[in-house]
Formats: structure tokens, C-alpha cells, sequence
């Protein structure tokens, strides 16, 4: 058997609790590779992974292609300006040229929620999100949970703030409920203009205070406000923002002991985060961008069929 049951990752709900801490585990063998002098590991040699990034991606696109390549797959790269989309093509036609191409896994990266779904239903290969819209980035939480689960030793009864642009962020529409499936707390912390209507439906309590919410964190996960999504100013100014719901230096004085600072990137600094605190050592995006090269390998080959224990690091 394999891994996980699901032919796609589509959503964080594709895999069970108990699968997505076997793809932590997984992920865990092949950090242990990332961090060798020779990185490339033999496992998916003459598969074909196809990174269709129709949105504007550094870490995420930078991160499959790395992962594809350490498991010497032959990567395939798309960009929006570079692919017929640009000349009117549809989103089922693309999928349709791509499955007559026999390529094995497709990562997208679309604007609109539920395009990683058109593709799973027009091809044969195993699809893989790579965030659509203000829905799921289901691999981000992936990664996130691993690089919880590595500093904390659990992820069960940890209190876990994510605090920002709530109601616009696909990273909370993964997170929160994973984090929920797993027995951690996820906290929804954002004004109520940056809410969505319903955020308990994921499973997060909600405060509309950070102040309250820091002595009793064990992660604060702080969002970056996407201005490119928002039709209308939900506050006044980013000033008044940061003022009330940015992480400073006086507020960062809270923070439980071994409370750290995650961020899915890329940073504003002084918006939601101070210049202080995004070079804290409790600031640990960089140990994300780390995680995020080691789940992705951990996903393909779970997704492609492999069995944990023919795996050979």
C-alpha cells in the first residue's frame, strides 16, 4: 500500500491525520539528504513533473523545481506569459495538451479557486496545488506543520495564532483546519474587516486582539496583507495596522518562552512584522523555505506511488 490513498493534493483534507504525519516523517529522510554535499537521490528518475505557475511564485515554484530535481525527475517549468493561456487557450484545454503529453505530476499555481480541480478532472496525471486563490495552499501547511512539529517535538494542544489578512489567505484556508485534525488550537486574529464570514467552519477560534492572544501562543503566524487581492480598503492605513496588529519588539516581550514566529513569506516588513523582529532567531521563515524543498520531495513521491519502506536515503 501506499503511502496515501488520494491520486491527488488538491486540498489539505486529500490526506488523513495519520497520512500527513507519515509524509512528515518522510519529509524528515529526505532533510536528512537536503543536507548532504550530494543531494540527488535516484527515486523518480524518468518521471516528468510539469510546474504550471500561472500566478507569481519565488518560493513555492523555486522549491518544487529544487524538489523535482533531487529526486532526479525531469522537471518541466510554465509561466503564465509562457504558456497559451495568454492566447485565449482554456484551463481544459491546457490540461488536455498536457495529459497527451503522458507527464506524470502537474503543480499549479492559479489566481481562481478550484483550478487545481479542472485539471484533476481533464488528466490522467497526479495533480498537485500549488495554491489556487484565496482557497488552499495545501503543501505550504505541510511544511509549516513540519517545521512546528521539528521545534516543538508535537503538534498536539499547541496554540497556534495566525494573525493578519484572514479572510484572503489560502495559507489559513489549509492551516487551520489541518492544524484542528491534528489537536492543535488555531486562533483566527485579524480585525474584523480582515475576517471571513464564517472562519469557526475551519475550525479556528477568533480574537480580535493580538495583545490577548501572545502570552498564550506557542506559534505566531503572522500573514502578509495582500494588497493585489483586496477590491477595498478594509482600515485606514497599513500604519494603523501594523500599530494594532503588527509584531514589534514590545509585543514580541509576551511571547512565551519557546514561542516562535512563522511566516509563509514574502515579508512586509514594518507592516506585519518589524525589521527587529523578522531577524529574531524566534523568526523562523527561513527554516520554512528549508522544510518546504524536503515536504515537497515527501509529496511527489508519496502522490507517484512509492512505499516508505523501498526508500533508500
Amino acid at each position: 500500500m501506499g503511502i496515501v490513498k488520494s491520486k491527488h493534493l488538491l486540498e489539505i483534507g486529500d490526506f488523513t491525520p495519520s497520512e500527513i504525519m507519515s509524509i512528515l516523517d518522510l519529509a524528515r529522510s529526505f532533510k536528512e539528504v537536503n543536507d548532504r554535499a550530494i543531494k540527488k537521490l535516484p527515486t523518480l528518475r524518468g518521471r516528468t513533473i510539469v510546474n504550471m505557475f500561472l500566478e507569481p511564485s519565488t518560493r513555492t515554484r523555486t522549491s518544487f523545481e529544487i524538489a523535482a530535481k533531487r529526486l532526479s525527475a525531469d522537471a518541466v517549468n510554465m509561466s503564465g506569459s509562457t504558456s497559451s493561456t495568454t492566447k485565449g487557450e482554456s484551463l481544459v484545454d491546457t490540461a488536455k495538451t498536457l495529459s497527451a503529453m503522458n507527464c506524470d505530476i502537474v503543480v499549479i499555481r492559479h489566481r481562481y479557486a478550484g483550478a487545481p480541480r479542472i485539471l484533476a478532472d481533464n488528466m490522467s496525471a497526479h495533480i498537485i496545488n500549488g495554491g489556487d486563490g484565496k482557497h488552499q495552499h495545501p503543501t505550504q501547511t505541510l511544511l509549516d506543520l513540519f517545521t512546528m512539529r521539528e521545534h516543538f517535538g508535537h503538534l498536539d494542544g499547541l496554540n497556534v495564532a495566525i494573525v493578519g489578512d484572514i479572510a484572503h489567505s489560502r495559507v489559513f484556508g489549509s492551516l487551520a483546519p489541518a492544524l484542528k485534525a491534528l489537536g492543535a488550537n488555531p486562533i483566527a486574529v485579524a480585525p474584523p474587516t480582515l475576517l471571513p464570514a464564517r472562519p469557526d467552519v475551519l475550525g479556528a477560534e477568533v480574537s480580535w486582539s493580538l495583545d490577548e492572544v501572545i502570552p498564550e501562543a506557542d506559534v505566531l503566524y503572522m500573514l502578509r496583507i495582500q494588497q493585489e487581492r483586496l477590491d477595498d480598503a478594509p482600515f485606514p492605513t497599513l500604519r494603523e495596522y501594523a500599530n494594532l496588529f503588527g509584531l514589534d519588539a514590545r509585543r514580541a516581550a509576551k511571547m512565551r518562552e519557546n514561542a516562535i514566529v512563522m511566516h509563509p513569506g514574502p515579508m512586509n516588513r514594518g507592516v506585519e512584522v518589524s525589521s527587529e523582529i523578522a531577524d529574531d532567531p524566534r523568526m523562523l521563515v527561513l527554516d520554512q523555505v528549508n522544510a518546504g524543498v524536503a515536504v515537497r520531495m515527501a509529496v511527489m513521491y508519496a502522490l507517484i506511488g512509492g512505499e516508505k519502506d523501498e526508500l533508500t536515503v
